[in-house]
């Protein structure tokens, strides 16, 4: 299992990172954020249905994770699934397969935790692989089961969501996914850091 202080880690990309796989480099857009649809848990099982299908038993856990996972919390419309693999960087073992099933692998980031990102239309869905007793997966149920119960820190962060969706279009041509999520990040850094002192995992 992770230490406390892997949980609690903030990490920072490297200086000239490049996450995109060829060809999938982020384009500006204008960034919705609706209110919760009670569709959202039936998308994520028709897309964890694909992926059982696609992986079988290599599909060692998936867990519905994001805003759409939070009743009640406006979200944009897109399904966020973590899937845990047994060895990430090995995507021979898994890609190939996600494709024919018609995901598109769009990130790599092995600087945080061997993410990567394969994306669908149908439903709109990130589906996040990463490894086993990964600190990054733990850290998405965590905040999940805090938002569910805590109705204050949820408003707080659909305000923030809101808010950096109106900061987002007000750009031309819209903004991006990774400036959208910049711009609340202060909210999110602050709901996490009480969520850990509330857990004890920090002082």
């Amino acid at each position: 299992m992770p230490t406390n202080e892997q949980i609690t880690r903030f990490h920072i990309d490297p200086p000239d990172a490049d996450p995109w796989v060829e060809g999938h480099a982020a384009q500006p857009y204008q960034i919705q954020v609706v209110e919760y649809d009670e569709r959202w848990p039936a998308d994520f099982e028709r897309v964890a249905t694909r992926i059982r299908a696609a992986l079988g038993d290599r599909a060692l856990e998936m867990h519905h994770v994001g805003s759409t996972s939070v009743p009640g919390l406006p979200a944009k419309p897109v399904i966020d699934v973590d899937l845990v693999v047994a060895d990430p960087p090995d995507e021979p073992a898994y890609i190939p397969d996600l494709v024919t099933a018609d995901f598109v692998h769009t990130i790599r980031t092995p600087w945080w935790h061997e993410h990567r990102l394969v994306k669908s239309d149908d439903p709109v869905s990130y589906v996040h692989v990463f490894g086993p007793d990964c600190p990054e997966v733990i850290r998405h149920r965590m905040f999940q089961d805090w938002l569910v119960e805590h109705a204050d820190d949820r408003r707080r962060y659909a305000d923030a969501k809101r808010a950096s969706a109106v900061e987002m279009n007000s750009r031309p041509g819209g903004g991006t996914g990774m400036d959208y999520n910049r711009h609340k990040e202060p909210v999110v850094r602050d709901i996490y850091d009480r969520m850990f002192r509330a857990n004890g995992l920090i002082t």
